[in-house]
């Protein structure tokens, strides 16, 4: 009896322990929350690019404190989700988190972090399993500025086409992205781009799953006018991703590759999943997806050239 009470005093020393560990743990998570907010006006919205930049840094600087604990993976981050994209697939693998700085000049500054679950389920004899855990986190480091090519650039954390990512679709072997960029003045950019992991748990953005002709692209580039809206949207019914196809706003080819010229034309194309590529699917019907920018005054979709999304005519 006495051994009794002993062992069920330990079990409850234990689970108090575990209780106050775990809400130790969302303690600090309201806490970063709380003080990344009071630092978002300055971030995001102040006219001085001083401020922005002081207001990042420190922000970074809250971030790092807290990535390093796993428990992180379950934390929603509600509160900042209007400001900062965070994603995480069914599978829970990993959380994305993405933002941007945008100076006065018209270009922006990428920052975010992914989060890695590596934890595996090793099976130790006839329907007994054990879990292995095991955390990543990694900080994405955007080198973009010195990216010619996006179109077939591979990219690590530290090495990392800076983005923000609005969507992601679950494929086999790895994740299809759907970021933006605001680029600058004159243009802003939208992609589709990959997420996978190699056999040693290493991240690696860009990969060979789009099917186009004569083309081998890591990640697909849209590129038009600052001034107008685009859609680039996952239509899971159809397994498809619909986009706004865009061409110059004038006849000819005097405009082709300016891409400031650039808008929707009134039609769409779309990537569907085939055998695990991403392959094209021209003049689709898009009715229902189409978004508010789309119904204004347009060239003529059957005028112009079809583009390759990202690539400019040779």
């Amino acid at each position: 009896m006495f051994k009794t009470r002993i062992a069920c005093f330990f079990v409850f020393i234990s689970l108090i322990s575990w209780a106050q560990k775990s809400d130790s743990s969302l303690y600090a998570f309201r806490v970063a929350e709380q003080e990344l907010l009071n630092l978002h006006n300055a971030a995001f919205y102040s006219r001085v690019d001083a401020e922005k930049i002081e207001a990042n840094k420190k922000m970074l600087a809250v971030w790092d404190g807290i990535v390093n604990n796993p428990k992180i993976l379950n934390y929603s981050f509600d509160g900042l989700k209007k400001d900062v994209a965070i994603l995480s697939p069914k599978d829970k693998k990993f959380k994305l988190i993405t933002w941007n700085i945008a100076r006065n000049d018209g270009t922006h500054a990428f920052f975010g972090y992914l989060l890695v679950n590596n934890s595996k389920r090793i099976k130790k004899g006839l329907f007994k399993y054990e879990v292995v855990e095991s955390y990543e986190y990694f900080k994405l480091l955007d080198r973009s500025a010195l990216v010619k090519s996006p179109e077939s650039y591979i990219g690590t954390p530290d090495k990392w086409f800076g983005m923000i990512y609005t969507s992601l679709i679950e494929c086999d072997g790895y994740y299809t992205l759907i970021g933006w960029d605001g680029n600058d003045k004159i243009t802003q950019r939208k992609f589709i781009d990959a997420l996978y992991f190699k056999s040693d748990g290493s991240p690696v953005f860009g990969k060979d799953i789009f099917k186009f002709p004569r083309k081998n692209p890591k990640r697909l580039m849209f590129e038009w006018s600052s001034e107008i809206s685009m859609s680039v949207k996952y239509d899971e019914k159809r397994n498809q991703i619909v986009y706004s196809h865009l061409g110059p706003n004038k006849e000819g080819d005097l405009l082709e590759g300016q891409f400031q010229y650039y808008g929707p034309d009134g039609s769409y194309d779309a990537l569907e999943l085939r055998k695990d590529k991403w392959v094209i699917v021209e003049d689709v019907d898009a009715r229902g997806e189409k978004n508010k920018n789309d119904g204004a005054e347009k060239p003529d979709a059957k005028k112009h050239k079809k583009i390759m999304p990202g690539y400019k005519p040779k």
